[in-house]
């Protein structure tokens, strides 16, 4: 509420003696004064919740104020005339902590663009701001781009779902009526409920369950909401990344999702929670890929990528996320494209499941990417009676793909490919023969299809296959020593004496291939580590992870892979960015005069460790020590 007359006056007198606001004038303060709304609180009361710390500065009048990180169990308790939130709480914390009235108290409060345009107009003032944001930008700007809620890709990983929740969850018992729980969602402007039985969860009801299963079937209102009920639905700890939410929503194609805290509900949180609902938004974008009935309809979503590209670079979304998040639509996309070969074509003869294989596989796409892809049938397979169906099922679903710009593979590893479209026994040889003789082309194949997700289909045709793969190649030291070979024929572009080596001839002269010089290697020694390990890890960071936990690779060494990925990948990430800015389609291959200083600094230190850890691996086969 806006201040009483006296409150007010109060107020300024209180300001004129505050040990920050005494550095503005009378006059200032005499203006700023009404700016202020004072809420009264009682002890317990969540003033700002989990992320929401960004979004205006408190000042204590009187009680006390309690800030904690409840996933880390850090707490610093604030007393009167102490400042809390926007430009007063330090950045690190503005994102995972949240204040809560510790004592009956009363708050007053002054919104972000205020603070930011006084800092701004008074230098001494900032002084007492630690995390103002940068004065290049306007303030609301600023204070959304600290703001998880505002544009999930700005802060993915470092905010914890927990952060999404907006109100304590909405719970009914399963036995209650449709009418009533519709009544309870219209009386409480919500989406939907959450049905719990005893503590438990027990499922999920949605407004769009009581659209198409109650009234567009006719169903009786008198009936049990538990009969239209999403039972068991997935779930989201609260202390996931943000990132988690978003990808399991677009994976899904979900968009309501409970949060717990072990097996206590903590809330609801949706897609609108997670993202604005813009074109480039990636759960909105897999979205509109499901509602797409035509292979044109799919190519003219499937535009939009690019975008989505140049939103997460523009965000300065980390390598990992973006290559996770592009990945997820090439999966909605190729998902789709099953459904309609199916729609087209029939069901299935016996099980399959339509496997990805390379960067895909690897969630490391960007939009500079071809199909590389595989079936595995089921055994019960038989090419005279199934053969057919299978041929022009695997064609739709590529031929749809590269309508959506993932071109045909040059090399034809896809499962268009009669030889890539295999019943499960078939492919156990395959992989038999390339461990057992592994000569250049089953090297080769091996970097392609050691690298593999299901994607659509029964995955336990996958699983099995993949355990009996990683049985045969952990330890497999002649296999492992070729693999090896294999690797080190991509090296970084480090000349003599450290400096960077261009291509010399050829349209890309003058440039670096920063896949083939740079990520590629790393991608290469990842695959090994997994493989002499038996780690069923296939993205290239996870493998670093858990080959640094079962020992193939020290933990310093790990976390510098990791780190140089990351630096490598998001240089071609900024560079395919900006190319498509100017209209230009995307490549890998980087001008370093793109590049500051600073940059080119870090690419040589990102190509050294590549290269040291090479010669690691290199002298560790050469000399027997498997």
């Amino acid at each position: 509420m806006n201040l009483a007359p006296h409150t007010l006056a109060t107020l300024q007198t209180a300001l004129a003696s505050h040990r920050v606001w005494s550095q503005l004038d009378a006059a200032t303060l005499e203006a700023l004064a009404p700016q202020w709304q004072m809420e009264a609180s009682d002890v317990g009361t969540t003033l700002l919740p989990q992320g929401r710390l960004h979004s205006r500065t408190g000042l204590i009048v009187s009680g006390a104020v309690d800030l904690h990180d409840p996933d880390l169990d850090m707490a610093v308790h604030l007393l009167p005339g102490d400042m809390f939130g926007f430009g007063a709480t330090p950045a690190q914390h503005l994102t995972t902590w949240q204040a809560t009235a510790a004592a009956d108290s009363h708050i007053a409060w002054l919104d972000a663009d205020t603070v930011a345009a006084l800092c701004r107009d008074h230098g001494a003032l900032a002084y007492f701001f630690p995390s103002l944001p940068s004065t290049g930008q306007p303030p609301a700007a600023a204070a959304a781009a600290q703001a998880p809620g505002a544009d999930v890709q700005l802060n993915l990983l470092g905010t914890p779902v927990r952060a999404l929740v907006k109100r304590e969850p909405i719970t009914l018992p399963p036995h209650c009526s449709i009418r009533d729980a519709a009544l309870q969602m219209r009386e409480l402007r919500v989406s939907s409920v959450l049905l719990v039985e005893q503590g438990h969860l027990f499922g999920l009801v949605t407004d769009r369950d009581l659209r198409n299963r109650v009234v567009a079937q006719g169903l009786s209102t008198d009936r049990p909401v538990s009969d239209i009920a999403t039972l068991a639905p997935l779930t989201l700890q609260a202390q996931s990344p943000a990132f988690e939410a978003l990808l399991l929503m677009a994976r899904h194609n979900i968009h309501h999702v409970p949060v717990m805290d072990g097996a206590r509900i903590v809330g609801m949180i949706t897609a609108t929670d997670l993202a604005e609902q813009h074109s480039t938004s990636a759960v909105y974008l897999a979205g509109e890929v499901y509602k797409q009935t035509t292979v044109e309809g799919l190519a003219r979503a499937s535009a939009r990528i690019k975008a989505l590209q140049q939103h997460l670079a523009a965000a300065d979304a980390s390598a990992y996320s973006t290559g996770h998040i592009i990945t997820t639509i090439t999966d909605a996309l190729t998902t789709r494209l099953i459904h309609l070969a199916e729609a087209q074509l029939g069901p299935a003869p016996v099980d399959y499941v339509w496997v990805a294989a390379g960067s895909q596989a690897r969630s490391e796409q960007t939009a500079k990417s071809d199909q590389d892809n595989c079936l595995v049938l089921d055994d019960r397979y038989d090419e005279a009676a199934h053969g057919e169906y299978f041929r022009a099922f695997s064609r739709f679903v590529c031929d749809g793909l590269a309508a959506c710009g993932y071109i045909h593979c040059p090399g034809e590893m896809m499962a268009m490919t009669d030889k890539w479209r295999q019943p499960r026994h078939r492919w156990a040889e395959y992989f038999r023969q390339w461990v057992d003789k592994p000569e250049p082309m089953a090297l080769m194949l091996t970097c392609v299809f050691f690298d593999l997700r299901a994607i659509h289909g029964k995955v336990e045709l996958l699983e099995s296959l993949r355990h009996e793969v990683l049985q045969r190649t952990r330890g497999n030291s002649l296999f492992l020593a070729l693999m090896v070979g294999n690797a080190l024929k991509h090296r970084p572009p480090l000349g003599l004496f450290g400096t960077i080596a261009r291509i010399r001839s050829g349209e890309n002269a003058g440039t670096i291939d920063l896949k083939h010089s740079g990520i590629v290697p790393i991608v290469d020694l990842a695959r090994v580590y997994a493989l002499a390990g038996g780690l069923a890890a296939v993205n290239t960071h996870d493998r670093l992870e858990q080959s640094s936990r079962s020992g193939e690779v020290s933990p310093q060494s790990a976390r510098d892979l990791r780190d140089a990925l990351e630096f490598l990948s998001r240089l071609r990430i900024a560079h395919q960015a900006r190319q498509m800015a100017q209209g230009l389609p995307p490549d890998n291959f980087l001008a370093l005069e793109e590049l500051s200083n600073f940059e080119r600094s870090h690419l040589k230190e990102a190509f050294s460790v590549v290269q040291t850890l090479q010669g690691v691996l290199g002298q560790r086969y050469q000399t027997g020590r498997y």
